[in-house]
């Protein structure tokens, strides 16, 4: 790679790197719950809400926060999210009671929105169009990067330090991001090039109006939702089932990481010239048949354990191929230039829905049904529904190429 190249490819990454950092925050409490419990008298039902706030935040207004970002500008918008998690951050770690942290944990909802909202918009007028898909590909790694590396880390640092002190290094390592971001991402690419003349209500009416924004949306809240109900259940099964919690930690965190994996792969796939639909109808499918051989329960033909696992590692790994497709057709079928923002907000309110509604879909099935082998049921029918909408942005797409592409797609 020449030098220039890699300084063209510089911020891009930095922008990947403040989303892992916003994640982080998204990942921070499970490790800190028996924390909690023991310093702030912490319930499991108010555990719960502190877990679903950041989802409520992205549910409830994602849109909205997307058509903001579009009107601040893609890197003051980033700059300013990652300020509300650095100051909500660290003020959570002088919190003395549960209501304080459950406000706090609102405010850094609305930060890890404003950093997350406007990053593929921002990568799209840092990088060159022949570079645009492996770039996206990378920037959907950065939830699955970041729920690992708290998952990981967080558990070592409160036992060592405390729950405060974790919060505290986060709200550090945020403000730490917001200098470097300021520094290394042009002010001219990120926000002057193509600042937007429309009013904020007709940036979110036409979004609202398009069939793209709301297809990518539904798709992302189909795979979200079953992906983080057996991602987050995971631990909850290991220790039903004699794990100790340093290994049920070690093997959920690697599930979730390997999801990096999908994510790289379908840049990559999408730059050969692979159809973004046939990835999503790749990554729902294997996500149906994982899910079935590693939960269901059919005495002779059910899987030894540690076939069980494999079959949710290539769950998480093969899945990732969906995210990152979806963010490179959020671009692509985003009504307007001046609607990428909103439209991602679209998704990821959509994601957030399907995140606040898989798991418990997951956990009313299992109690039920007496155990987790009916588990394969829900995410099988999300993976049915997911190929019925990619058949659906499959038509949209061939539309489209028979019709004028406005602003220069």
């Amino acid at each position: 790679m020449t030098a220039s190249a890699g300084r063209s490819l510089r911020a891009p990454v930095i922008v990947v790197l403040a989303g892992v950092c916003a994640a982080l925050h998204v990942g921070k409490l499970p490790p800190a719950i028996t924390a909690l419990q023991a310093a702030l008298g912490l319930s499991l039902l108010q555990a719960g809400f502190l877990l679903s706030t950041m989802q409520v935040a992205g549910m409830s207004a994602g849109v909205a926060f997307g058509a903001l970002a579009d009107a601040l500008g893609f890197k003051r918008s980033m700059l300013l999210g990652l300020g509300l998690l650095a100051l909500a951050s660290a003020a959570g770690g002088l919190a003395q009671d549960v209501t304080s942290l459950l406000l706090l944990r609102v405010v850094e909802g609305f930060g890890f929105l404003l950093v997350v909202l406007p990053a593929p918009g921002l990568i799209r007028r840092l990088v060159a169009p022949e570079r645009l898909s492996r770039m996206l590909g990378l920037w959907g790694t950065y939830m699955p990067f970041g729920a690992a590396l708290a998952l990981l880390i967080g558990p070592v640092w409160i036992g060592a330090f405390g729950w405060r002190a974790w919060w505290w290094v986060l709200g550090g390592l945020s403000l730490a991001m917001a200098l470097w971001l300021a520094r290394a991402v042009p002010a001219a690419d990120a926000t002057a090039a193509m600042a937007p003349t429309l009013p904020w209500s007709e940036r979110l009416r036409q979004t609202l109006a398009s069939p793209g924004p709301w297809l990518v949306a539904t798709t992302f809240a189909v795979y979200a939702g079953q992906w983080l109900a057996v991602i987050g259940f995971l631990p909850a099964i290991y220790l039903e089932a004699g794990v100790s919690g340093a290994a049920t930690g070690v093997l959920t965190a690697l599930a979730a990481a390997v999801n990096m994996a999908g994510n790289l792969a379908s840049g990559r796939l999408l730059h050969a010239g692979v159809r973004p639909t046939r990835l999503l109808a790749t990554g729902f499918v294997t996500m149906g048949l994982t899910s079935a051989a590693a939960f269901a329960a059919v005495d002779a033909a059910t899987l030894p354990p540690a076939l069980r696992y494999a079959a949710i590692l290539v769950f998480s790994m093969v899945g990732g191929l969906i995210p990152a497709t979806l963010f490179s057709l959020a671009v692509r079928l985003a009504p307007s230039e001046q609607t990428l923002s909103s439209t991602v907000g679209w998704m990821q309110q959509w994601s957030a829905l399907g995140q606040f509604a898989g798991p418990p879909l997951v956990a009313w099935v299992a109690s039920r049904s007496g155990g987790w082998q009916w588990t394969w049921v829900a995410t099988g029918a999300c993976s049915l529904l997911g190929l019925l909408l990619a058949a659906r942005i499959a038509a949209l797409l061939r539309a489209r190429t028979h019709a004028p592409m406005p602003d220069n797609r």
